[in-house]
């Protein structure tokens, strides 16, 4: 089941090219016009375009994203099963000698790739049934992110010239993504690999292919060698809860000197990590590592990232995290009105959508501190009754 929100980092396109609206049938023809301008052949061009159709269902997939409402401990053990952790577990055990080289080659371990490969298509169960040609031109004239599907289409057109994409039968996400651990065009250009030798990257069928791809992909973002990314952590009940929070970054030994200890083993010295409290003081606690940013440029949903940083944990043996006893958080239209309360107090918290993100949370910290609650960015009805 694909569940990210699609935001990886694209640099703005130029604004003559970030066109969209209006006839589909003009907006396809400008495309192949600017296909051509970019010196792809004419006969290329109009074989991928020949096609090319707008699908309501993928504004509609792209529209129906409540799911990342949820909360962290609901989203995590909707995502998280037995029998998921136990195929994950069979996984890595099955493709051992491919995490090796993912490992040796990318520095990327096995629980994180793992954890994706669950999340994106359930160990490559369900990889998506949307016409990818027909999703990303669909979003590229859709105007909520043209910037960001536009340069996939003449990514796919690229991957079409090279044999390695055909515009009537390649499918995948409503969001253009390809492969068990579904990459968009552009990436597969750039960090496709031929894990299994057989002289062609076949990101849906060889989970060589596609686990070696994800790891360079995530080398390619960032992703530090030998360093954790997540760990569960015990913090003590007399604390400046205002020092939680992402933007907040210390030294794992300053943390310690506040009293924050690992629930297990103890914190990684030499790096500088935030403490993360998902659903406020009273509930689960984590320390994040530089490696845990890297999850951002994959997906932007912080429910999402926690979520499958936790599991790669899990899947490399951390226990099942504390989940504490969190106070009662807002739902999705409670959230929307904080949003917009928070938005008449100054705060810039991005789209009013109802779903807790970074700037929301920053947001409601500072209120919180503000009003002399504890700062830890779990929005409450209280808070929602101050304010």
């Amino acid at each position: 089941m694909r569940l990210p929100l699609l935001a990886l980092c694209l640099s703005a396109l130029p604004f003559a090219a970030q066109a969209c609206g209006g006839s589909f049938s003009s907006f396809v023809n400008d495309l192949k016009a600017e296909a051509v301008a970019k010196g792809h052949g004419k006969s290329a061009v109009e074989q991928f375009f020949s096609g090319v159709r707008q699908e309501p269902s993928v504004i509609k997939a792209d529209r129906a994203q409540g799911v990342f409402q949820r909360p962290f401990l609901d989203f995590s053990k909707r995502l998280i099963s037995a029998d998921r952790l136990k195929r994950g577990q069979s996984n890595a055990r099955k493709y051992d000698a491919i995490f090796d080289q993912v490992e040796q080659r990318y520095g990327v371990d096995r629980g994180v790739l793992l954890a994706f490969w669950a999340f994106e298509t359930d160990y490559g169960g369900f990889q998506g049934d949307f016409n990818t040609a027909n999703a990303l031109v669909t979003l590229s004239h859709d105007c909520r992110r043209p910037e960001l599907f536009r340069p996939q289409v003449f990514a796919a057109l690229e991957l079409f010239e090279q044999g390695a994409f055909d515009p009537r039968t390649t499918t995948g996400a409503w969001a253009g993504e390809i492969g068990m651990v579904q990459m968009l065009p552009r990436d597969i250009l750039e960090n496709g690999v031929d894990g299994d030798g057989d002289g062609k990257v076949s990101l849906k069928t060889s989970p060589a292919d596609a686990l070696m791809s994800g790891g360079k992909m995530l080398q390619n973002l960032g992703w530090r060698a030998g360093e954790p990314w997540l760990q569960e952590v015990q913090v003590p009940a007399q604390f400046d809860w205002s020092q939680s929070g992402l933007n907040v970054v210390k030294s794992t030994s300053a943390w310690e000197g506040l009293g924050v200890r690992a629930r297990q083993g103890s914190l990684q010295r030499g790096l500088k990590a935030s403490l993360i409290l998902p659903q406020g003081h009273k509930g689960p606690a984590f320390i994040a590592y530089p490696n845990f940013r890297v999850y951002f440029e994959w997906n932007q949903s912080f429910t999402y990232v926690l979520t499958a940083a936790y599991f790669g944990t899990r899947l490399q043996g951390a226990p099942v995290y504390d989940a504490g006893s969190p106070e009662q958080g807002l739902n999705g239209a409670q959230t929307k009105e904080l949003q917009r309360k928070l938005q008449a107090r100054g705060h810039n918290v991005g789209k009013v959508d109802g779903i807790l993100g970074a700037r929301t949370r920053a947001a409601v910290q500072a209120e919180q501190k503000r009003l002399g609650l504890p700062a830890d960015a779990w929005p409450t009805p209280t808070l929602l009754a101050r304010l």
